[in-house]
């Protein structure tokens, strides 16, 4: 084992460890009957069962909510009393902060020959000390065993794939990190026990998934109205124990969507989250989730019936685990994707912002940014305890159906043009006409920007890349960035030519002993990257402007500056933010009396007519003339500008 790699992961727990009393306290490995046992509040014990009744009627919700209770009784008595006492004092507005930075990665994406796949995980993220004081929460995408799709047609769900490491890696990852959990709740491998139990005519396993006799019993026009996010067949066919049998399939043919028809699956998979929650997940992020339900003559996406669902998942960790934050992955268009908001109370606590990546890629390819600063000045906040994660590449590319009503098809056939200059790769869907209509751009983030085979200087490309990259974290929400998205990588080609998947472009297996020696040569891609983003990121979570309930005014004062001023929930803290996004020196003024400065309520606080403000970023300060200030930013230059008083103010309290 590297020297480094022994001695970093004791540092993580001791720097970076969880900050909230209830995210630090292990569950119990066996459960405690000698307890009392829970009692589900009467108020949401009925909306429980009203819930039920709506998906199933009232004699199928009577007969199984009994269950549902056994269950929610069983993780109780695994739970700590600590931990529920450490709850009380949860602050659901609070939930996320602006300390919150999640980092995304498959649990095998970084190879060592001396650990696990997961413990080199942990590992690296330590060798950045600005990773390392500023990351607080991974997201391990599925670290099941599985038979294809790179972890997202599972077999089992709830064991750890021993390719990968243990429970108990999983588990002391989640001691000095918050830890997302993947819960492919919409389907299941063909080459699963489940599935295989079934084929086999297993009566507690019938109705399991959506089977038909015969393909014809699905008619041509219910097939047309159904919305997927692929081309391949619907229906996949199997032989059972009593004949050939049509399954559906929205992904893939190794992909068997579950019956949620079927209360008996519903209760699986509730069991199944709230093991995730005793295993150590703090956020759970419900994969697939527009395609829950199957009806046929509905679209089978975006139903009522899949939004109830996810309420339902929502009152029980109300309470069971009301610290668990839900979050949705539904890669469509802005407003409906906006939707599992619920009424901002009921529903998932943070949805993906799906609709940035493609926004500031249209931006950095148009150089202008009207477009993004017109759709980020509308965008909605329904309530204290929703918010957005902000990301800009994901594990499977930057989705399109985010702005399919934001963008015109003229600027997102530009942005697949460009994006093919660029050695990215387009996968595509069948719409709601039937027809193929572009689904995502398959490339790393890095490459997207920059071309890899071009003569560009390498700065002027990372200067460009890390540009983009603020973007995502000053919008209000909570910043992702996926590992590939972290280090720079290029588009790996060669590995979408073997395995004939686009996907894999941006899923190259990283080889640890070779990220450390790059990391530790200066002058290196890598750590002049590693270097300047992690500096910005240290500075992201340092500052209370950047909490996802702070307030955010976009002013639009050139198309080649992205403008955002953010302000701290208590009015104390204002931060100006600047992102040229040309190649080309940008010199713009700003009319402080534009800016919502002033609080009444503040001792000291921002006006119009303060005199300094100084760039975090730059560490420099800028002067106020005629009540603006008037600024040059070189080539994708990022300013983050904080009144002097205020800076002071800051300093002061924590002296």
């Amino acid at each position: 084992m590297l020297k480094s790699e022994i001695n970093t992961q004791s540092e993580t727990t001791e720097k970076n460890p969880k900050s909230e009393d209830w995210k630090a306290i292990r569950y119990y490995q066996k459960p405690d009957y000698t307890r009392p046992l829970l009692e589900i509040p009467k108020s949401a014990h009925q909306k429980i069962f009203e819930r039920f009744c709506f998906l199933y009627g009232e004699n199928l919700a009577s007969e199984h909510l009994p269950e549902l209770e056994r269950i929610m009784q069983v993780y109780y008595a695994h739970k700590p009393p600590e931990l529920t006492q450490a709850e009380q004092d949860l602050n659901p507005a609070n939930r996320f902060t602006e300390k919150d930075l999640i980092v995304i990665t498959y649990g095998d994406l970084l190879y060592s020959e001396s650990s696990s796949p997961l413990a080199t995980l942990a590992n690296f993220l330590a060798q950045v000390p600005g990773f390392k004081n500023a990351i607080n929460t991974l997201h391990i995408l599925p670290f099941f065993p599985y038979s294809s799709d790179h972890g997202f047609s599972i077999t089992d769900f709830r064991t750890v794939d021993p390719k990968l490491g243990s429970w108990q890696d999983i588990e002391e990852i989640g001691d000095s990190y918050q830890l997302m959990f993947d819960a492919v709740c919409n389907h299941i491998s063909s080459q699963s026990i489940a599935f295989q139990e079934m084929l086999n005519g297993n009566p507690d396993y019938k109705d399991i998934a959506t089977v038909y006799r015969s393909p014809e019993e699905l008619t041509s026009e219910q097939r047309q109205i159904v919305v997927r996010p692929r081309t391949s067949d619907l229906l996949t066919k199997f032989q059972a124990i009593d004949g050939i049998v049509w399954v559906w399939t929205t992904f893939s043919a190794d992909q068997i969507d579950l019956n949620y028809r079927n209360p008996k699956v519903l209760l699986w998979v509730i069991e199944t989250l709230l093991l995730y929650v005793r295993r150590g997940a703090d956020l759970i992020r419900l994969d697939a989730v527009t395609y829950l339900w199957e009806i046929p003559g509905t679209p089978c996406a975006n139903l009522e019936q899949t939004h109830e669902t996810i309420k339902l998942f929502r009152d029980i960790f109300n309470v069971v685990a009301p610290g668990i934050a839900l979050i949705t992955e539904t890669n469509i268009p802005h407003e409906q994707n906006i939707s599992y908001f619920g009424n901002g109370h009921d529903e998932a606590q943070m949805v993906y912002n799906f609709a940035l990546p493609p926004l500031v890629l249209h931006t950095f390819y148009r150089k202008d940014s009207t477009a993004l600063s017109l759709w980020a000045k509308q965008l909605e906040f329904p309530s204290a305890t929703t918010t957005y994660l902000n990301i800009l590449d994901t594990h499977d590319g930057i989705g399109l159906m985010g702005v399919k009503n934001i963008l015109s098809s003229k600027d997102i056939q530009f942005l697949i043009s460009q994006a093919r200059e660029h050695g990215a790769f387009v996968s595509y869907r069948t719409g709601a006409d039937g027809e193929e209509e572009p689904y995502e751009i398959n490339s790393t983030w890095f490459s997207a920007l920059n071309l890899d085979s071009g003569n560009e200087d390498i700065n002027l490309q990372i200067k460009r890349f890390v540009a983009s990259r603020s973007i995502a974290l000053v919008l209000k929400g909570v910043p992702g960035i996926y590992l590939h998205g972290l280090i720079g990588s290029t588009n790996d080609v060669d590995a979408v030519l073997r395995t004939k998947s686009k996907r894999d472009i941006n899923r190259e297996i990283i080889y640890a002993r070779k990220l450390y020696e790059e990391l530790n040569l200066p002058n290196s891609k890598l750590s002049e990257l590693t270097g300047y983003l992690s500096r910005i990121l240290e500075i992201r979570v340092r500052q209370k402007a950047f909490h996802p309930n702070g307030e955010q005014q976009i002013l639009l004062l050139s198309p080649e500056c992205f403008v955002a001023l953010r302000i701290a929930p208590n009015c104390e803290e204002h931060i100006l933010t600047l992102t040229n996004i040309t190649n080309k020196v940008c010199q713009i003024e700003v009319p402080l009396a534009q800016l919502q400065l002033e609080n009444p309520n503040a001792i000291t606080c921002a006006t119009p007519d303060d005199t300094y403000w100084y760039d975090l970023v730059g560490k420099r300060g800028w002067r106020v003339a005629e009540q603006k200030l008037t600024l040059v930013l070189q080539p994708y230059d990022i300013v983050w500008l904080i009144p002097f008083i205020e800076l002071e103010s800051n300093i002061d309290n924590h002296g």
